[in-house]
């Protein structure tokens, strides 16, 4: 199965939240999708080897609607030398409304190149017309401490889960986090399809926690499957794990 398809991503507006991964997986989409367009409703690093194109711009429909390289990546304006801010959520909608593209790939919230994470109390910023959320944990952080080397938010995610801080992270907190409403799915319309996504599945040994973790997510929530990636890979699905 390709990675859009396991991802539920061939259309419309995607969001990728959580931690260890959600760059990785707007630019693999991108790179894979006719007509992609890459945004966000957060701060998001200088990404322009990644497109075709970087349109810094207030009026991104116009700026999409002459294009002619894809996938193009649209921002408002630069903040400092390493990255970009993001759009208000009804931007992107605009956007999406417009049908100038395919697909919009959407960073909405943010992690400080963190494994793992729980939202904070103004995130994820998901625009009113999201299809499809991308709840993303990496599985390193099974095993490290709870602590702000590995997750960003820990205490965030202690009061999701019975850790207090410095305790070993378990399976089952990342699947406690990654199904809750006030973790990955945080803010999640009505409607939405949620795909949780488990990356850095680099080995045998990892792809043994990460089932753990996707048996455990399936059994709390409704979600449809678990996507195991290594999206470093030439080949990023490691596999679907289903009921």
């Amino acid at each position: 199965m390709t990675l859009a398809d396991a991802l539920c991503a061939r259309r419309g507006v995607v969001c990728v939240v959580g931690a260890g991964g959600k760059k990785s997986t707007l630019y693999a989409l991108a790179r894979l999708l006719d007509r992609a367009v890459v945004t966000a409703t957060v701060r998001i690093p200088i990404f322009d080897q990644q497109v075709a194109d970087v349109v810094v711009t207030d009026t991104p429909v116009e700026a999409l609607e002459r294009a002619t390289d894809w996938p193009v990546g649209v921002v408002p304006e630069r903040d400092r030398d390493d990255r970009y801010r993001g759009y208000d959520p009804d931007v992107v909608d605009a956007i999406e409304d417009s049908d100038v593209a395919d697909v919009v790939l959407v960073k909405a919230d943010g992690a400080r190149m963190r494994e793992f994470k729980a939202p904070g109390d103004r995130e994820p910023q998901l625009p009113a017309t999201a299809d499809t959320v991308l709840p993303i944990a990496s599985v390193h952080a099974v095993g490290e401490p709870l602590a702000d080397d590995t997750v960003h938010r820990p205490k965030r995610v202690a009061a999701l889960t019975d850790l207090e801080l410095g305790d070993t992270i378990r399976p089952s907190d990342v699947a406690t986090v990654l199904t809750s409403e006030r973790g990955g799915r945080a803010d999640v319309p009505d409607g939405v399809t949620v795909v949780p996504v488990l990356n850095k599945v680099d080995d045998a040994a990892l792809e043994v926690v990460a089932r753990e973790i996707a048996s455990d997510i399936l059994a709390r929530s409704d979600v449809p499957h678990v996507v195991l990636t290594q999206l470093t890979a030439s080949e990023p699905v490691v596999s679907v794990v289903e009921r």
